[in-house]
């Protein structure tokens, strides 16, 4: 007569997957000094970074290419290009490690905050009316956008693996880019005179800037998997597609799709929310914010007040996720719908009556 299990004999009974899990987070390390979260605030910092080092130099590329819109040629290239990558990103993620997007992302920041300055310093050399430098230029913030896709897709892929406060330090890092940015614009305004060099050495410094932070980006990112938190996470990652496989078996071309196609059907109107958020936000900043409204009182000072105080509350409002979290979706979705009246509002400070092309109204 044969017996069924090893407790029937005298064995230990093998543990349920349940016990392993309770077992397992019984055994979860710390993220001693909130290295984990630094990381990621820091990357979060990060991707934004070279947007807001193109952008923030607006100044003196207006400078060089007078007959071009730039603020809005900036916008449009960089978030077309970084909204297609995201798609084929999307569908074709599977085949390829997160780890090497990033990497590769991250080198293609440097680069093309590398060639702007070297180009201006070799070719350009401050002269005015050079366009074929402005359509490199495009081409490298499209080229930044690029990597924009890379870097972003494959560190919000890899936060939503992890506890939810690795995803809200990308969020709030993100916030943070602006402002450091705005900083920077805020004390070469102080410091250098808005005159043509002056102009030069701030998008100098931002450029430089930029690229330090961008290797220390690298750096950060692979001492990250280094982190026992990191590792106890991945490999709880590990053993879930272990398990999947074991049940669905590998994840062919047509599993992925239909995978992929679940959970667009379960996000598609957070994803609804998240693009009248863009749309809305994209249509009036920063075009809008440095091109059209003036004040006889702050004069160029306007613009960079307006742009510092749309960063500053930007981060305000991606940290206060750290302590309250909106959970009811159709009040977060509503408030999405709710910020198109942003558009009759900043028409009114446009073209309305007086009291609504004040400081005060346009700084909404």
């Amino acid at each position: 007569m044969g017996f069924s299990d090893g407790s029937a004999i005298g064995g230990d009974p093998e543990p349920d997957s349940e016990s392993v899990l309770l077992l397992r987070t019984s055994l979860k390390p710390e993220d001693k000094f909130n290295l984990g979260y630094i990381i990621y605030f820091t990357l979060g910092v990060g991707f934004l970074l070279p947007w807001n080092s193109f952008i923030t130099a607006v100044d003196y590329f207006s400078y060089l290419y007078p007959e071009a819109s730039v603020d809005r040629v900036f916008a449009v290239v960089y978030m077309v290009v970084g909204l297609a990558c995201l798609l084929v990103i999307v569908f074709y993620a599977h085949k390829s490690e997160a780890y090497m997007r990033i990497n590769v992302g991250l080198g293609i920041f440097v680069v093309s905050l590398i060639v702007v300055p070297v180009m201006d310093a070799v070719y350009i050399k401050g002269r005015v009316g050079l366009y074929d430098g402005f359509y490199v230029t495009v081409g490298l913030l499209a080229l930044a956008g690029i990597g924009d896709a890379l870097v972003q897709g494959g560190l919000i892929g890899a936060a939503g693996e992890l506890p939810e406060r690795y995803m809200q330090a990308i969020v709030a890092g993100s916030g943070g880019s602006g402002v450091l940015v705005s900083m920077l614009r805020i004390l070469t305004k102080a410091v250098f005179p808005q005159d043509a060099d002056g102009l030069r050495k701030s998008a100098y410094l931002y450029f430089f800037t930029s690229i330090v932070f961008m290797v220390i980006c690298i750096v950060l990112y692979n001492v990250a998997h280094k982190l026992p938190i990191m590792q106890y996470y991945e490999e709880l990652k590990a053993e879930a597609v272990k398990e999947e496989k074991a049940e669905k078996g590998p994840m062919t071309g047509p599993v992925w799709r239909a995978t992929l196609w679940n959970i667009v059907g379960t996000v598609k109107w957070y994803g609804f929310g998240i693009v009248l958020i863009y749309v809305v936000t994209l249509s009036i900043f920063p075009g809008y914010i440095t091109e059209d409204v003036h004040s006889l009182v702050l004069k160029d000072w306007y613009p960079v007040l307006l742009i510092t105080g749309y960063n500053v509350f930007d981060l305000v409002g991606k940290s206060l996720t750290a302590v309250y979290l909106l959970e009811n979706a159709k009040v977060a979705i509503s408030a999405c719908v709710v910020r198109l009246l942003f558009f009759p509002l900043f028409i009114g400070c446009l073209h309305g009556p007086q009291l609504f092309r004040t400081e005060f109204q346009s700084s909404y």
